[in-house]
């Protein structure tokens, strides 16, 4: 077993572990550094419920090793709310029923937030594809995408 001692910011706080050299980023953030927003779901980067924002890009922290962060600034879903206030995104996401079993809502909130700084603006179409590597077993999508679009509009 090789292990390394990384640090990267974490929702703004910077941290250090050691990890081994093949861990998996989602296993660190849940395991060793307890933000366990960060799901795991099929652990083959199909499902994106581990989706993290990794140097301004999503990623699924299934699939990047933790080696892969040292030294960057990685966002979790508990990155989102400031001072306890709620995320425009998480408001709309209560606000529109953007969840229901909340499984893939951690991984959906992620991405939507970089959609969002990606493009301020989205069309409906745009809110889809932009979603459409995190999959979500019981909403239909379709109060996600309005959930998305109203955040957009608040942001």
């Amino acid at each position: 077993m090789i292990k390394k001692k990384i640090s990267f910011k974490l929702n703004e706080q910077e941290v250090e572990v050691e990890v081994e050299t093949r861990e998996l980023l989602a296993h660190v953030i849940r395991e060793q550094l307890g933000k366990t927003g960060t799901h795991i779901g099929c652990d083959t980067s199909h499902c994106g419920v581990c989706t993290v924002d990794l140097n301004g890009n999503s990623v699924k922290s299934c699939t990047i090793l933790a080696v892969q962060a040292d030294g960057g600034e990685v966002m979790t879903v508990e990155g989102l709310a400031t001072n306890g206030e709620l995320h425009p995104l998480q408001q709309a996401f209560i606000q529109d029923h953007g969840l229901q079993c909340g499984f893939c809502t951690p991984g959906m909130l992620i991405r939507s937030y970089r959609l969002l700084q990606e493009n301020p603006s989205p069309t409906e179409e745009e809110i889809r594809v932009g979603l459409s590597g995190n999959l979500c077993r019981c909403t239909g999508y379709q109060n996600i995408v309005k959930a998305v679009k109203t955040a957009a509009e608040k942001m």
